[in-house]
Parts: C-alpha cells; structure tokens; sequence
C-alpha cells in the first residue's frame, strides 16, 4: 500500500455556490467558469503524484465529473476546521502515514511542490504552505495533530501564523513550502480561463 495520501478538498461547481468574492465582481456565471478552470488545474497537477487521491466534496459525491479515478468522499463537519480534522481522521483511519491536504483554487500549485511537500513529511512532522491573503493551500503530517483546526478562526488573515504557533506549542517540527496565491478575487486571476 502506498503510504501517502492526498486529500483535495472541492465544492460542487454549482452556479451561485463557488467562489462569491469573485462573483461580487464578476457575476456568478464567470465565477463559476473560473472555478471550472480551477477544478481542471487541480486535477492536472494531482493526477500523476506518487500518492492515493481523496476528493472530499462539500455538498455531494458526483460520481461523473472531472475526478474520476480518483477515491471519492463527502465532508463532514460544521465548519471548514471540523471538515479537514474529520477528512485527515478518515484518511489516518485507512493506514496512510503522509497526509496532506490541498483545496482547488491555487493556480500557483504545482505538482513538484505537491511532491516537495511528502518529500519534507520523511524528516518533518508537518508541512505547510501559506497563501499571501493570511491561510495555507497545503498542510501536511504525519500523524494526526491535535487542535490543529479547533483553534482557528476561519477565513482570516492570521490563519498561517495560528497554525505555525499551534504546531511550535506541540513542540513539533514543521517545514515551510513558498508562499503562493489563492484565486479569491478578480486581481489574483493571472490566467485565462
């Protein structure tokens, strides 16, 4: 069995549920498109990582869509902290020992560093890669930390620094990937969609 997993945390692409800050500026049809657009990077720089692939979808399992061939979930929990514990506790569960976490709107994301970031788990306990608006596109470990996402508040600009801090205050050792940017508003769209 492989021991790596990877875990890719998506919505639906349903017009009207994705991507609203870029919708406020764009309306709810481009913001879709770019989402789509998103979805099928995503998929691109996944599909050959030396690693079982876990789609967790917010709203249902589509059994039909762009991520065929890849092990399919739904997410459960209240919030987006409670969703990615109960997505890494499911995944451990199944005996993988590299776990990371990823969403689908960093355009930045490449395969290597997908790859850099397992690499780093074999002498680190976590690895982390911390988006420019304050959160992360990639979380990695190797056993499951505790409040690693209880203690966070959501949808800041301090969730990067918190998560650092919660590690530090487990005395465990964690290694830093670039600092990339999420697609949130109309000024981070650097391609064509």
């Amino acid at each position: 069995m492989n021991k790596n997993a990877l875990i890719i945390f998506v919505r639906n692409p349903i017009l009207g549920k994705v991507k609203t800050r870029l919708a406020a500026t764009m309306g709810n049809e481009k913001a879709l498109q770019v989402y789509i657009h998103l979805l099928q990077h995503t998929k691109n720089i996944t599909q050959n990582i030396a690693a079982t692939k876990f789609v967790f979808y917010a709203d249902y399992v589509n059994d039909n869509d762009v991520w065929n061939g890849y092990e399919k979930k739904l997410q459960i929990g209240n919030n987006l902290g409670e969703r990615m514990q109960s997505a890494f506790e499911e995944v451990f569960a199944l005996g993988y020992k590299n776990v990371c976490i990823i969403g689908s709107d960093c355009y930045d994301l490449t395969t290597k560093i997908i790859g850099d970031a397992f690499e780093c788990l074999a002498i680190n306990d976590t690895v982390i890669g911390g988006a420019k608006d304050g959160g992360y596109y990639l979380l990695g470990m190797n056993k499951l930390l505790k409040n690693i996402f209880t203690a966070i508040e959501w949808s800041t600009n301090t969730v990067f620094i918190k998560t650092i801090q919660l590690i530090e205050q487990q005395n465990l050792s964690y290694y830093t990937l670039p600092f990339l940017n999420d697609v949130d508003e109309e000024k981070d769209i650097t391609f064509t969609y």
